[in-house]
């Protein structure tokens, strides 16, 4: 077995982790033997956002035939089959839950953001940790989604839609241009650094080909720049996440170690360490423990032999001082929104100011947005989605965005009709299809005319547009499946 094994992984990698974990080395090389675990987790906002949500997510899925077993270090999260298939499921086009390896659901449940905060990720892409943090928010106070590549941030961007989230800002930004806007501006942050993805062989095989140790030491010195702009955008008594998916300790406690040994107003909190977890070894980062050895010991990693899930390094950093409101930025964009959103709104939506509890309309083209308020402005920036995209201002007219649709419930428009998640219909509206207004199942609709929110239960997929009985399709054309 140990042959099978060595062949799937690294030489190098192999030798340096026998090295490091001694008698365990042995049952660490069977992990690569057996099936990988596979996780989702349910989303906040495609929910009845009222208590009991996340029981009513798991009961849903279990109808369609998923059988799901809970993640013990997060309550919205859950282990799936492999033959379940979520991701093919309309459901997940809705946005109701987001495909995650379960030890990655760690690290937003060790920061623990409360809703009302201002939470930034600041290497977010493809976006399970940003849309774990606003589930977490439950649409109350202000997260900003960062990350440095842009076919990567244009992913993200487009997770944060499906999830159906309102108060997030995604960006494309090296951190040191962040650090210079944001100067001790957010209550929590997330650093899921890029890493030599050492804990993901199981999981991406391409990430075996592309090891290194030249790689490790390249990622340790990156990781170390992104921590230390990230350290300046930190209220005091704030808090930060700094997470690898990497075994290697150099890019973990070595990172630390250093960071803690620059930053002395920074200290490691201690956490509750769930099942299968276990506390850094700060024997391993050598001369950068530098006598940190108990606040290394206080960070976290997951091991595919120990725990559930694949591989992990966590660490939660506390800032000294005590945390204080600031005020928002100047803000930039018209006071009141044009006249043909306010004519949607007023037939369409049963409840027009429902996203701008804190925020302000902004003015992008044609493009009008829902810009939470304390982004300030904008200028400078390089913004891919400066908060919900509520839709396009026409000379004569306002056509609603596909986000403003996912982010809708179906009591919060006029009209709205759900479809069966398991049904013909939801496969032909996911086409593109145009579908017949069935005035026996949806007798509301007769004699009515004008957009209705299509829907899976308490999930919103999309627009149509009703008119002489038939539902014209509006679902994004790039979405569509052939």
């Amino acid at each position: 077995m140990e042959e099978n094994c060595r062949e799937k992984l690294p030489e190098e990698f192999c030798r340096k982790m026998e090295h490091l974990l001694g008698k365990e080395y042995q049952a660490f090389l069977e992990s690569y033997e057996k099936g990988r675990s596979q996780g989702l987790r349910l989303n906040f906002f495609k929910s009845s956002r009222q208590e009991g949500w996340i029981e009513e997510g798991r009961r849903l899925l279990e109808e369609e035939g998923m059988q799901l077993e809970p993640v013990a270090w997060a309550g919205e999260g859950f282990y799936y089959r492999e033959e379940d298939r979520p991701g093919r499921h309309p459901l997940h086009e809705a946005g109701m839950y987001y495909i995650q390896e379960p030890s990655a659901m760690a690290v937003v449940q060790l920061l623990d953001p409360q809703p009302g905060e201002r939470i930034l990720d600041l290497c977010a892409a493809p976006g399970g940790k940003t849309t774990h943090a606003a589930s977490r928010l439950k649409g109350k106070g202000f997260l900003l989604s960062n990350e440095i590549h842009p076919a990567r941030a244009r992913i993200l961007s487009q997770n944060v839609e499906r999830m159906g989230i309102w108060n997030c800002a995604v960006t494309n930004q090296s951190p040191e241009e962040l650090s210079g806007r944001f100067p001790e501006f957010f209550h929590g942050i997330i650093v899921d650094a890029p890493c030599s993805g050492e804990g993901m062989f199981r999981k991406e095989p391409e990430a075996v080909k592309e090891w290194s140790e030249e790689q490790v030491q390249i990622c340790a010195k990156r990781q170390s720049r992104i921590l230390e702009e990230a350290s300046r955008m930190l209220l005091p008594g704030g808090r930060l996440v700094y997470s690898t998916c990497t075994f290697s300790p150099e890019e973990n406690e070595g990172t630390v170690g250093e960071f803690l040994r620059d930053h002395p107003e920074f200290h490691t909190e201690t956490v509750f360490h769930y099942p299968g977890f276990s506390g850094g070894r700060p024997e391993w980062a050598g001369s950068k423990a530098d006598g940190k050895d108990q606040e290394l010991k206080n960070t976290v990693r997951i091991f595919p032999h120990l725990a559930r899930g694949e591989g992990h390094f966590i660490a939660l950093l506390r800032k000294e001082g005590k945390l204080e409101e600031i005020e928002n930025g100047p803000a930039a964009g018209p006071a009141a929104p044009p006249a043909g959103y306010l004519a949607f709104a007023g037939e369409s939506l049963r409840s027009p100011q429902a996203f701008l509890e804190d925020g302000r309309y902004l003015l992008f083209g044609e493009q009008l947005y829902r810009a939470p308020a304390c982004l300030g402005d904008l200028k400078g920036l390089k913004v891919l989605r400066p908060g919900l995209h509520l839709g396009t201002v026409k000379k004569n007219r306002f056509d609603p965005s596909h986000a403003l649709a996912m982010a809708l419930a179906p009591e919060e428009a006029v009209l709205s009709v759900s479809l069966e998640p398991d049904g013909e219909e939801v496969r032909r509206y996911l086409r593109g299809e145009t579908l017949q207004a069935d005035l026996k199942r949806w007798p509301h609709l007769e004699g009515k005319k004008g957009w209705v929110l299509i829907c899976l239960g308490t999930c919103s997929l999309g627009w149509a547009k009703l008119a002489a009985g038939t539902l014209k399709n509006h679902y994004p054309k790039g979405l569509r499946r052939g």
